[in-house]
């Protein structure tokens, strides 16, 4: 089995973390203009990853996976819903092809410890629909529905709270 590394990820690399994101996502086989609307919310400049915390997982030398933390300093009020302040994960992909291999799990631990570094207890995450049952094998807690920038659709909202954190998940990265 390749090694794998959980790193700071580097500004040259938004490109490639677009591109994952647009892979995990057409892993799901969503309708083509879906794709259209996300462009924005999914791809990742250098100015992202030198405003907020993110982290890549590699494999066998290539990317693999990534997460983005996001810290509201306040409630904000967007698109018709309040995120309430704190840490949120905004972003975190798995490649397709590296789906089952526990890199989801081995993130979502790391981020846990970057959370906690961060003297945060709570972690809030708007998680895609095909993902909640991840999310929620990994501790997560449902609250509710809250409408996607898909006109139409919903996407679950989840709070981890650290405290409750079973420590046979951990995974040591």
């Amino acid at each position: 089995m390749q090694q794998v590394n959980i790193r700071r990820a580097r500004a040259e690399e938004g490109s490639t973390l677009t591109d994952l994101s647009l892979a995990s996502k057409a892993h799901w086989k969503y309708p083509q203009n879906y794709y259209r609307l996300w462009q924005q919310e999914l791809t990742i400049t250098a100015d992202y990853i030198n405003e907020h915390t993110v982290y890549v997982c590699e494999k066998g030398g290539g990317i693999c996976g990534y997460y983005s933390l996001v810290e509201l300093e306040e409630d904000l009020s967007t698109a018709g819903i309040v995120l309430k302040a704190g840490i949120w994960l905004e972003h975190m992909f798995v490649h397709p092809e590296t789906i089952g291999e526990k890199i989801g799990t081995r993130m979502f631990n790391h981020l846990c410890g970057v959370v906690e570094g961060l003297g945060g207890s709570i972690i809030h995450l708007l998680a895609d629909p095909h993902a909640r049952l991840f999310y929620e094998k990994m501790g997560c807690v449902y609250q509710q529905e809250y409408w996607s920038s898909i006109p139409g659709r919903t996407t679950p909202y989840l709070i981890f709270e650290l405290h409750n954190r079973v420590t046979e998940k951990r995974v040591n990265v």
